[in-house]
């Protein structure tokens, strides 16, 4: 499905629908024990995995994650590979060589998989940005297949950054130690602060496959409520519509 563009502080956000599908059988756990203590609404939870093309007024393209892949990424064994990121870029008239900056908010394989194909890095000639908790917390398959590729474009940040004209990067650990979120103006690209609405009524439920519950419970409390006082956007990973009203 396509989803339509808006513009925030004079940048420009496309979503970009990588893939959409339920978790594969390796990973996939019943809602009420991945979320426990909801009640959620579906049986079966659909996982839309959207990145988001920024442009700013210069022409300038950051992109937000980088989806989930080929068919042998390491995604492969739960996620609905391939993506078609690619596909989705060059719909928006953009190839991988015109990205200036790739922002991932993680390097789970479901968001930073894309980055990677044939052991080098798609966006060669993107800085990409991670927080420095990540870089230090990465290990096995994540550091040998997705983070050694692309080390030579790393751009490595400490908590609140500037990464290119009007967009900044905010750390939000929890659920992977150097987890970040993007904002532009009065938008929040989420990454997986918020997997599913569930959270969104009670930011108290846990997520099984945060690496810290505890923490990521904390962090997005209190990133929630800040977006909600200033009554911002969010831009979501998961859910099926990217853009939300707080």
């Amino acid at each position: 499905m396509k989803h339509s563009p808006i513009t925030v502080s004079g940048v420009e956000v496309t979503p970009l629908c990588d893939a959409v599908g339920p978790m594969g059988p390796a990973i996939r756990l019943p809602l009420a024990e991945m979320f426990p203590g909801s009640s959620p609404d579906d049986d079966q939870w659909v996982l839309h995995f959207h990145c988001y093309l920024l442009r700013d007024g210069a022409g300038r393209l950051t992109l937000v994650d980088t989806g989930i892949g080929g068919e042998d990424s390491p995604a492969a064994g739960w996620a609905p590979v391939p993506g078609v990121l690619i596909g989705e870029l060059a719909a928006a008239g953009v190839a991988p060589a015109d990205i200036d900056t790739v922002i991932l908010t993680h390097l789970h394989s479901d968001h930073a998989s894309g980055a990677v194909a044939d052991g080098g890095p798609v966006f060669e000639n993107a800085r990409h940005v991670l927080q420095r908790a990540e870089v230090d917390g990465t290990s096995g398959v994540a550091l040998d297949r997705l983070l050694t590729p692309i080390k030579g474009l790393l751009h490595v940040v400490d908590g609140q950054a500037e990464v290119a004209p009007g967009i900044h990067v905010q750390h939000t650990p929890g659920h992977t130690p150097g987890h970040q979120i993007a904002r532009v103006g009065d938008l929040a690209i989420t990454g997986d602060l918020v997997l599913h609405p569930v959270q969104l009524a009670d930011p108290g439920v846990h997520y099984v496959y945060d690496d810290d519950q505890e923490t990521a419970a904390r962090t997005r409390a209190d990133v929630l409520a800040a977006l909600r006082a200033e009554r911002a956007t969010i831009a979501t990973a998961h859910f099926s519509e990217p853009f939300m009203r707080l």
